[in-house]
Parts: C-alpha cells; structure tokens; sequence
C-alpha cells in the first residue's frame, strides 16, 4: 500500500528528530569526554605512554662547626633492565654476574620477568658502570642517582651514623635527622611505544625531586680525629674491649669530639658487627666509681653540711657500713681534710659525706646533676641510666653512690654533670646541630645553648674546682692528667663492672675513666675518657688519665687557649712541638672519584703523621711506636676507595 504525503513528511520529521537526538547525544559525549573527563583521561594516556619510576631523594649533606663536609650525597649511576628487550637473559645474566659480585640465578630470574622495569643493582662505582656500559648488552639503561659518601672515613661514624639505600638514616645523625636531610624524590620517566616497548634510553627523563637540608654540626673534625686516634692507641695498648671519649664546651653544652671504640667505616657497615656500630657515649651504663665523686662533693657543700677545710676521721683503712667492710687502698689514713679525701680518693671518707647528706638530700642532687634521665642529647638511643628511689636505699647503698658504686651512669650524662661544675653550676644540655641550612644556604634554624637549671652556686662550684686541681698535682691520684702551663682540674676512676653471670662485682673486669677540665680557673674543655675492661693495670690514674693529658694538649693549642705563666715558659712550650713537615700533596675535592693522595710519611715521628693527617684531612690506621718505617698506599698514590691506608711505626 502506497504511503500517503502525509505519512512520507510524518517519517521525515521522526527520522529527523532521531537524527537530532543522536547528533545530540553524541556531541553531548563528546563535551562530556573532552572537558569534564579530559584531564584524567590525559593522565590514564600519559601512563600509558610513559612509565615513572619514584628515585631516591638526595638528602642534605653534613658538615663539622668549620664547615668541613663529613657526609655528602654524591652522583652515582644506578642499574635496570627492561626484561622484554633482554635478548638472552642467561647469557647476559652470565656477563653481568661477574661484574656485578651478584648471584647468577637471581639476575636471570629478573632478566626474566614480565615487567618491564627491574632494578639490577644501584649506585655503581663509576668505573664499574663504565665496565658494564662496555658490553653493551640490550636491555639495560642506567639513571643518575645520589650516593651518600663520608669522605672522612671512620672518623665521627658514631656521631654520623649511615643510611641505607633509600636513602633512610639507620643510625645516628644519619636516623636523628632523617626527616631533615631527606630531600623530595625525582621521577625517572621513560617513552614507550603503541605496544607498550620502551623507546631508546635518549627518550629516559629525570623530572622533579629536591635536595635536603644541610647541617652543621658542633663537632671539631680535627679535634674528633685527634680524640680518636688517642683512644684507639689507649684501647690498643691496654687490650681493652673498648672506650669513650666525650669533649664539651661547658659554657655552651657544645659537643666538640664524641668517640668510640671499636669504630667502623659508614661507607661500608655491613661489614662491620652491631658493637662496632654501637655508639657507647649514649647507649652503654656503667658504674663511675670515683670519678662520681666531685657530685657528691658539691651536693653536701652546697648543702652545708661539711665544708672547705674540714677534717674526717678515715678510719685507717677500714669501715663498717650496714654489715659490709668498706676499705681505702691505703690503711694508715686516718684524720684527711675534704680537699685530701679528693685529691688520695678515700671511699671511706665519701661514705661518711655521704652519710652526712642522707639520702633525701643526696638523691635530689643526683637528680638535679642530671642522672636518672636523658640529657636530651640529639642522638638515637640515649638510655637514661640506673637510680634506685630513695625508699629502696640501704645503708650500704648510700655509702656505695658516694663513692661510685650502686648507680648506672652513662658517659654523656657523667661529662654533663662534671660541665655544670665546670660552668658555675649551671647545667647545659649537650647538643650535636648547631645550625641546619636549606640547599641554598639560608639558615632555617640555629641551636642555642640551652640551660637545664642551676645546680650549685658559683661559689660552691668555684670550691670544687680549686679542690679538683689537687687531684692532677703531685700526690694526687691523677697526676698523669696534667699539662704543663695549665692548671687542670680533674677525677680518675676505677669501677669494678658487674658479673651477670656469677653475681656481684667482676673480679678481673672493670672500667677506668678520667673526668676533668681545663684550664681549671675558666675551663675552655670538658672532657670524659674511659677505657673498658683494661688488661693488667686498670687503674684510671694510669690508663685514662695520659689519654685525657694528650688530647687535651693538643685541643688546647687547636682552640688557641695559651698557657698561663710568662712569655718565656709560652716560648718553651713551643719548642716542644715537632715542626709540620713541607708537604707537596694537595687535597682533591671530596666530590673526586679517584680519592686522595697519599704524602710520604717515612722517617716522621707518630706526632708529625697525626699532625700531618689532621692538616690534610685524611683517616690511617696507625700501629706501632717510633719512626714511621712502612705505609699504604705508597707517597704520592691514590688512597682506593674503601680500602684501609696505613702506616706503621718501628724502631
């Protein structure tokens, strides 16, 4: 049946208005895809075409109160494959695995995966990357990364720290600071193509990231090295497990040198055990023995209750508290001023200043000396060491904590309390950062001396010093300590350890330390050196004290302190220093790969090589006495990276 015009115009206008419709629905789409959706669209093509591989962020560097860099972050080249372009994976696996130090299965197992980025190994050597660039194997690209690097080897590694490959701090400043020195990530973005392949390694693009900030520290490099070479020859000598060395600017709470024994390298710490990593100054308690004796002393003067040139019946010898014996090395002492009793070290004397301070008394100034708690100290790991409650003291525990035993201190908290002492009686909190710096050198933040409280007045502080000078002068126990031209002001110690095993005190293992400061009118130094579990002679007077004496020395005429007395006895001292030899080696720039040169140290005295090796800022092993007779590298080679140098002494 034939459609009318009328039914023809009908279908005209319904198949146009459907045509409207669609045209409508379409555009609408369109719009919708085009502008509302456009931007994530946008983003799902990018991943598509491009793939964004998050980089290691480069953090901060670090540097000592000088500005001499003590970590740094420098350019390194790192690893990857993209196994769909890997032709032979066993075969290249085969020729990466001897390059590379790796297990052979393990790069097959990732040559072979389905993805199409796997890290193959990070931050190569520059001459190991260019070994790896020569066999010119497909698959396999390299992108710049930053490589944490301390050029000064061991020294300061406790106070450092490492981090790892992230890079995260894992110890010291390195973990205490972590969120300041890490800087933001890059992006390593590279092209594929249509069917997802990766287009040439020109086509590779580092976008974004951002450095870290930069800090400086309150630590001396040349001061820190001379602290460690000293007590790394004391433990060596004595055959010790171990030992700290603490030095503290007391008027400040700076910390100038913080040293350990056992070290380690943190450019490389796996190789090194967890007690090698363990930083002693803040981690490790132990019983101060005498050394704790000058808070006893200026806690019962401060308190009245015994005073300058008093008398004290020392029972010659032997005294009985709470049912226990105590004895003095000496049995003839019997009527010992409280300037006596310091300078010979009577425990039987503290025992009774002790008593006259009762417990109470003794336990606030313990307290308020800063023992029992963290000094605050920005480090990790800082334990707050062992102070029983008053209600749990015998009387045998009083008499104990006069004299250094029945507390647990650790080496940071003994060498703040002795500053307060030092500083008139105000305790300061020890502090490592004295500024930190953002990547262009502004200051973003400045440590400043932080007083805890007062402890002790002026004038008891005052006292105790004048009566620990006697202890450094002829008779007195630490007389090793002292420095000609300077008066010194210090205490030794001698600690039995205690045996977990057998119970009781170790009749063959102790710690000897030596506490004090000079010069002892105006103290420029502070500083704590103990020694764990000597051999032989472990008396603190013997061991410690020669430490404290040349280190002191030698950080006296770095700070420029002179000697007090004429200008004749200054010109004499002078003349007891070896000359610096004339030395041609120039230092590189701690960013060179090829490291640095090693002087010819034949013929110098063990004095000239450390004055030598902190004048161009480089870190040996020294074994031996006398003349320098052999060295590694020989004069005027380069120092190989991650390789010990040496030099060695001998008759």
């Amino acid at each position: 049946m034939a459609l009318t015009e009328s039914g023809i115009q009908l279908r005209i206008r319904i198949f146009g208005v459907a045509f409207i419709l669609a045209f409508l629905v379409i555009a609408g789409r369109a719009c919708f895809l085009q502008i509302v959706h456009a931007p994530e669209l946008q983003e799902r093509a990018e991943q598509q075409r491009q793939q964004v591989v998050k980089l290691a962020p480069e953090r901060g560097s670090i540097y000592d109160r000088n500005g001499d860099p003590l970590a740094v972050s420098l350019a390194a080249e790192s690893l990857y494959a993209d196994p769909k372009l890997v032709k032979n994976p066993q075969e290249t696996a085969t020729k990466l695995a001897k390059l590379l130090d790796s297990n052979e299965s393990e790069l097959v197992r990732l040559l072979s995966e389905k993805k199409r980025f796997v890290w193959l190994q990070r931050k190569l050597d520059p001459q190991l990357a260019k070994q790896v660039r020569e066999l010119k194997l497909a698959g396999l690209h390299f992108v710049p990364e930053r490589k944490r690097y301390y050029p000064q080897a061991s020294t300061a590694a406790h106070v450092l720290g490492f981090t790892g490959l992230d890079p995260k701090g894992l110890e010291g400043i390195e973990l205490e600071y972590d969120g300041v020195l890490q800087g933001e990530p890059g992006m390593l973005v590279s092209s594929r193509d249509a069917r997802g392949r990766g287009l040439a390694s020109e086509g590779q693009l580092v976008q974004g990231g951002k450095p870290g900030n930069n800090l400086f520290l309150t630590l001396d490099r040349s001061l820190q090295f001379v602290a460690e070479k000293e007590l790394d020859r004391a433990v060596r000598e004595s055959g010790a497990i171990g030992g700290t060395v603490i030095m503290l600017e007391p008027a400040s709470g700076r910390i100038l040198a913080l040293a350990s024994q056992p070290d380690y390298n943190p450019n490389m710490p796996g190789k090194y055990r967890p007690a090698a990593r363990r930083n002693r100054a803040v981690c490790d308690v132990f019983e101060p023995g005498s050394a704790f004796k000058p808070i006893i002393l200026a806690s019962a003067l401060e308190e009245g209750v015994i005073h300058p040139g008093q008398q004290i019946y020392c029972e010659k010898g032997r005294y009985s508290v709470g049912g226990k014996i105590i004895r003095d090395h000496n049995k003839r002492y019997t009527n010992l001023t409280i300037e006596k009793i310091l300078k010979v070290s009577s425990n039987i004397g503290f025992a009774k200043i002790g008593k006259a301070l009762e417990r109470e008394r003794a336990y606030s100034y313990i307290r308020d000396f800063g023992f029992g708690e963290p000094t605050g100290v920005d480090l990790p790991g800082e334990v707050s060491g062992l102070l029983k409650k008053p209600s749990r003291w015998f009387e045998i525990d009083l008499a104990a904590i006069s004299f250094g035993q029945a507390i647990s201190v650790t080496p940071i908290q003994l060498a703040a309390a002795t500053a307060a002492i030092a500083n008139g009686g105000l305790l300061m909190k020890p502090y490592l950062v004295e500024k930190i710096t953002d990547a262009d050198g502004q200051v973003i933040r400045q440590q400043l001396p932080e007083v805890r409280r007062r402890v002790i007045s002026e004038e008891t502080a005052r006292e105790v010093r004048r009566m620990m000078v006697s202890v450094t002068e002829p008779g007195g126990t630490g007389t090793r300590a002292a420095i000609p031209g300077y008066e010194v002001a210090g205490k030794t110690g001698t600690a039995q350890k205690v045996d977990p095993v057998a119970g009781g005190y170790s009749i063959d293992k102790s710690v000897s330390s030596f506490i004090g400061f000079v010069p002892a009118d105006n103290p420029a130094i502070v500083m704590l050196v103990s020694v764990d579990e000597p051999k032989g002679t472990d008396y603190g007077g013997v061991i410690a004290a020669p430490v404290f004496a040349h280190i002191a020395s030698q950080a006296l005429n770095h700070l420029n302190v002179l000697p007090k007395g004429s200008v004749e006895n200054l010109a004499q001292g002078e003349q007891d220093v070896e000359p610096l030899p004339d030395l041609a080696p120039l230092l590189p720039d701690v960013a060179d790969n090829d490291g640095l040169r090693m002087p010819n140290f034949y013929g110098m005295s063990y004095r000239q090589v450390l004055r030598t090796m902190a004048e161009l800022k480089l870190n040996l092993k020294l074994s031996g006495s006398g003349q320098a007779v052999n060295q590694f590298p020989a004069p005027g080679k380069t120092i190989p990276y991650g390789k010990e140098a040496w030099v060695k002494f001998g008759a």
